[in-house]
């Protein structure tokens, strides 16, 4: 039995994404996209649809200062205006096109004097209204059209993606800074401990009970443990200036917010195990490629139609006078009615040559969206693996940490007595620093593993 009808795939020729998304269905789409090369992506659901359930992932971690962190960027972050602009743009260059599939009617006036050497001036007075109209008889007008709507989804799609992924860049620089706060938090009270080990190390030496080798060993731990204060001082206000700017402001605006330690927030519990496959639908990238497809599929009709014979309307009316009051009443009235066609015979081949140019960026559009898919399945099952990982992980170094720091308060306290040498002190304290370190990084990590599923995920799922 092949891999294909194993596993439940996802459907790029009829836009059906059935089953649950599993690594093995990650291999099963990567053979599979091959086979629809040719084959155009379904037409996506409007995109406001999912955007309120997804755009407030972030409230999973229940720190509102996280979400109002977010919510800051969301409004102030250059990137998404930016974006939003671009949107803007796609929306008035799809309305020009409309326009100028519609009537239009020129209205035009005129005064003119003559005079001749012989005789006596006159004056003339004219007003008209002009119309034109082209018939969109093979649909290259509507092509154009629906391919300047395709543009503007696409727009609209990739202004979601920078969303999602600039509310995600906030979260993992707000998840980082937590993680750097305690691991400094860390520092200082191993520092502490170490400290009171030097002082008991040097009341001993004075007593005759250890030798300077002790003492110098504990000034070395110590200072060892010292130096990396300013490090993670450095390093902290290093990612509040980051956060600052990913919100719109200034480096150091945000410092007297953040400067207070507060917990890495952990996010709720998800059941990783029930993610639809088609969550990943919901991803603006695979949108916008989709889009990307149907423009470059409108864009070849258009360049199809445009070799065929074109048809226009035109007309005029017009008022003429000898005087200005005189086209109010008694103006002579004329009219006109023009039908045009204009049939290409011989462009030495420019028409077929547009033809398979727009074929060609049709194919660049069909490869993208494969190419955006299989990454998406990457950057999940990626994420997945991560997170599983890294709970592992954690499990394991808090029963460590745990353990370090009985061992540390029975050295320390036996040290005290006599009972053992000053290495094993030294030993368990290190030991120590280095465990708790390890839990306070990896409970960031593993939040900043739920903040790339979501991101990988389009913004989350329901």
């Amino acid at each position: 039995m092949s891999v294909l009808s194993t596993y439940p795939m996802l459907n790029l020729c009829n836009g059906r994404w059935p089953g649950r998304l599993t690594c093995a269905a990650t291999l099963s789409l990567g053979l599979f996209l091959s086979g629809c090369a040719s084959v155009s992506p379904p037409v996506q659901t409007n995109l406001n649809e999912t955007q309120a359930q997804h755009m407030a992932w972030w409230g999973n971690f229940n720190d509102p200062l996280l979400s109002q962190l977010v919510q800051q960027a969301l409004q102030a972050n250059t990137s998404i205006r930016s974006a939003q602009a671009s949107l803007q743009q796609a929306r008035a260059l799809r309305d020009v096109k409309v326009a100028n599939s519609l009537p239009g009617v020129t209205l035009s006036g005129s005064a003119q004097r003559n005079q001749t050497e012989f005789a006596d001036g006159n004056n003339s007075f004219r007003a008209g209204l002009d119309a034109r109209w082209e018939l969109d008889v093979f649909g290259a007008v509507s092509s154009d059209i629906n391919a300047s709507e395709a543009d503007t989804l696409a727009s609209q799609a990739s202004l979601r993606d920078v969303q999602v992924s600039i509310a995600a860049e906030v979260a993992l620089a707000y998840i980082q800074l937590r993680g750097q706060q305690a691991q400094l938090a860390i520092a200082r009270n191993n520092l502490g401990s170490q400290s009171e080990t030097l002082q008991l190390t040097d009341w001993r030496e004075q007593a005759g009970l250890v030798t300077s080798l002790e003492v110098e060993q504990a000034k070395a731990a110590t200072a060892q443990t010292s130096a990396q204060i300013p490090a993670l001082t450095a390093s902290i206000a290093k990612t509040r200036h980051a956060l600052a700017v990913l919100t719109g402001q200034r480096p150091l605006e945000l410092d007297l917010l953040l400067s207070t330690s507060q917990p890495v927030p952990q996010a709720a519990d998800l059941n990783t195990t029930a993610i639809p496959a088609d969550t990943l639908r919901q991803r603006a990238d695979v949108r916008a490629a989709e889009h990307r497809i149907q423009a470059a599929l409108s864009r070849v009709d258009a360049a199809d139609a445009a070799r065929y014979p074109s048809f226009n309307l035109g007309g005029s009316l017009s008022l003429s006078a000898l005087t200005l009051a005189g086209l109010t009443n008694g103006a002579s009235l004329a009219g006109s009615l023009l039908g045009s066609l204009s049939v290409p015979l011989f462009d030495a081949g420019a028409g077929k040559s547009q033809v398979l140019a727009q074929q060609a960026a049709l194919e660049q559009a069909r490869a993208a969206y494969q190419n955006t898919v299989l990454t998406a399945l990457k950057d999940v099952e990626d994420a997945l693996i991560s997170l599983q990982s890294d709970r592992q992980r954690l499990q394991l170094l808090q029963q460590a940490a745990t353990a370090a720091n009985n061992a540390a308060l029975l050295a320390q306290n036996r040290y005290s007595s006599g009972l053992i040498d000053f290495q094993t002190v030294l030993q368990t304290q290190r030991t120590l620093l280095s465990a708790q370190d390890s839990v306070a990084g990896l409970q960031a990590d593993l939040s900043s593993d739920h903040v790339r599923l979501v991101k990988a995920l389009g913004g989350g799922w329901q």
